[in-house]
């Protein structure tokens, strides 16, 4: 049984939707952190809804912190627990971008993820094994999980922009060319990637105007 996911909403500037883009934050955060991306986003992208869905676990000490699954060495969980809970947040995620879609008329192909840290591992987990592509992934500063499994359990492949900063001491930079690497051998012919020279763990300004100009031409924009 899947958990339903509490989101946040930013209606589309214009008034008049036809596209999506589904924000997915990272370990310890909420929607709300990533939500205020809409306002400098949202003026060039004026017919997309910016939603964006708290993971579904609370994070005991952190009152608006938030997983997706647990981080054995963040919180001393096991490797089981950390898999088990990839595997239920995962269907908790593809329930919510189902029902999404449904209640707001949407194709998958007007449908675009954006993930950070975390939120981009869930991202590259979940958009492959879904029936039908959506629009492309936006993934910044996160890794690409279970690569050996990718190849056999893909069914479907949209197009990728990786970004990564290149001083990020929470996710290894290297972690860019490894999820390149395992989406290309998985299949995946549009993998794209941007390095943002002096930044940690974080979108720097670069990085979010690379990732405008990817989301304007996978939403029919340009």
């Amino acid at each position: 049984m899947t958990r339903v996911l509490q989101s946040e909403i930013r209606e589309p500037v214009s008034g008049e939707l036809r596209s999506a883009v589904v924000f997915v934050h990272g370990y310890g955060a909420n929607g709300a952190d990533l939500l205020g991306l809409a306002d400098p986003l949202g003026e060039h992208l004026p017919d997309t809804m910016f939603v964006s869905p708290d993971a579904p676990e609370s994070i005991p000490g952190m009152p608006f912190g938030y997983q997706w699954f647990p981080i054995p060495w963040i919180d001393g969980s096991s490797e089981e627990d950390a898999a088990a809970g990839l595997r239920a947040a995962a269907a908790d995620l593809n329930a919510y971008l189902d029902a999404l879609m449904v209640d707001h008329d949407l194709l998958p192909e007007q449908v675009l993820l954006f993930g950070f840290s975390q939120g981009t591992m869930m991202s590259l987990h979940v958009a492959p094994r879904r029936e039908d592509p959506i629009a492309g992934i936006v993934a910044f500063s996160g890794r690409l999980l279970e690569p050996e499994l990718l190849g056999d359990e893909t069914q479907s492949r949209m197009p990728v922009l990786l970004v990564h900063g290149d001083q990020d001491d929470v996710v290894p930079p290297q972690s860019l060319p490894a999820a390149a690497q395992g989406l290309q051998d998985a299949g995946f012919t549009d993998v794209y990637a941007h390095i943002m020279k002096g930044t940690a763990h974080g979108i720097a300004p670069d990085g979010l105007q690379v990732a405008l100009a990817f989301m304007r031409d996978r939403l029919g924009y340009s």
